[in-house]
């Protein structure tokens, strides 16, 4: 470790935070925070790895340090449109609806077709479900497996929901690269959120499915999934122990998609960061990342905040106080135009950016950092 490093881990961390804006007012743990320190997972960052950050197109980005995306590179596509049969009472299918339509199989080649011609890397497929969970892909196999046939290096990440045995099979012979899931740990939270008559050993039992197909396997635990109250996370997460996963995302549920007559808190902050270092010691083998969704504003900043200090591998979306906090700590960056879900592409060393081009968009463009591989940004050497 360099001495940059070793001098800014010394040091407070609480104090440290006030002396960045934006952060500097914030309310964070204080207890929380000295065991972050104690445990000091953030030095991995510096001793072996970087921390991935994960720029997707699904939705417009307004971090200024950060190359922004468009739609073409990777967006999120959906096989029902806005429409969704189990209405959950966090979503009401209303995070579908910005997402491009493909309700035919024909419908999406075109679309895949076309972001390949504009140098698309990959896209997120997902849909709405039907009352017991599933998404029905079956129409879809077929043309899953033309595309990955005539495209093998365009990545296609599935969101499947509960999905049964044989589908998980016919994703794997489709050559999906890699399939999502939400893992729920409190059957009251999938009775009166959900609405679903299953247990939460049908959870278990769609991961198991999906993980003995041999593709890669990320599951997401989605905190506060409850009505904003934190219920069954630590369960999921032991569901997800007894499976060979390769990286496990967790996202918070964001209270503004929720039906008024039955709305959400913001969840708990200081708990939430404390599930993350949780996760963290939970799965010290695995890849863990805070993925796209989680509540704005300050919260948001806090969490991220938590999530680094965590020592959580990768983060999308992060924002520039989140930079600034990476900078003071020394911890390079990686820039993935991409789900975090997917592969992380294996990078190229020659591709080092002085930290100072993060700021400079049209520098980091210049770069063509994400045609195939990361940008990497080693903040305390300075050397391209």
């Amino acid at each position: 470790m360099n001495t940059t490093v070793t001098r800014t881990v010394q040091q407070d961390l609480t104090a440290l935070l006030g002396t960045i804006e934006g952060l500097d007012d914030l309310p964070f743990d204080r207890r929380l925070i000295n065991d972050l320190q104690q445990q000091a997972r953030w030095e991995a960052y510096t001793q072996t790895s970087a921390l991935d950050v994960f720029m997707p197109s699904f939705r417009q980005q307004t971090n200024e340090s950060l190359a922004s995306t468009s739609m073409s590179e990777w967006p999120a596509v959906s096989i029902t449109g806005g429409e969704c049969v189990l209405q959950c009472d966090h979503c009401k299918g209303r995070i579908l609806e910005p997402m491009l339509a493909a309700q035919h199989p024909q419908q999406l080649l075109q679309i895949v077709e076309g972001l390949v011609e504009r140098n698309g890397e990959g896209m997120l497929l997902t849909g709405g479900s039907d009352r017991h969970n599933v998404i029905h892909y079956e129409p879809y196999f077929a043309v899953l497996e033309q595309i990955k046939h005539r495209f093998p290096e365009f990545t296609i990440a599935v969101h499947t929901g509960l999905a049964t045995r044989q589908q998980a099979q016919a994703f794997a012979s489709a050559g999906i690269d890699v399939v999502m899931m939400d893992v729920i740990g409190a059957q009251d939270t999938i009775t009166q959120v959900y609405h679903l008559k299953r247990e939460v050993s049908d959870f278990e039992q769609s991961l198991a499915w999906l993980c003995e197909t041999g593709m890669r396997v990320v599951p997401h635990i989605v905190i506060g999934l409850h009505y904003g109250n934190l219920l069954g996370e630590w369960q999921a997460l032991e569901i997800i122990k007894r499976h060979k996963v390769d990286a496990l995302v967790l996202v918070v549920v964001m209270p503004h998609y929720a039906d008024r007559r039955r709305p959400f808190c913001v969840p708990d902050v200081h708990a939430t960061g404390r599930f993350f270092m949780d996760a963290r010691q939970a799965l010290p083998d695995t890849r863990v990342q805070l993925g796209c969704a989680r509540p704005a504003g300050t919260q948001r900043l806090m969490l991220e905040v938590y999530a680094v200090l965590a020592g959580l591998d990768g983060i999308a979306y992060p924002g520039d106080e989140l930079m600034s906090l990476a900078d003071q700590l020394a911890i390079p960056i990686n820039l993935f135009a991409r789900c975090c879900s997917s592969p992380v592409p294996v990078q190229d060393k020659n591709r080092v950016a002085d930290a100072r081009q993060i700021n400079n968009l049209s520098a980091i463009r210049s770069l063509n950092a994400f045609d195939q591989y990361p940008l990497t940004i080693n903040r305390r050497q300075g050397t391209m």
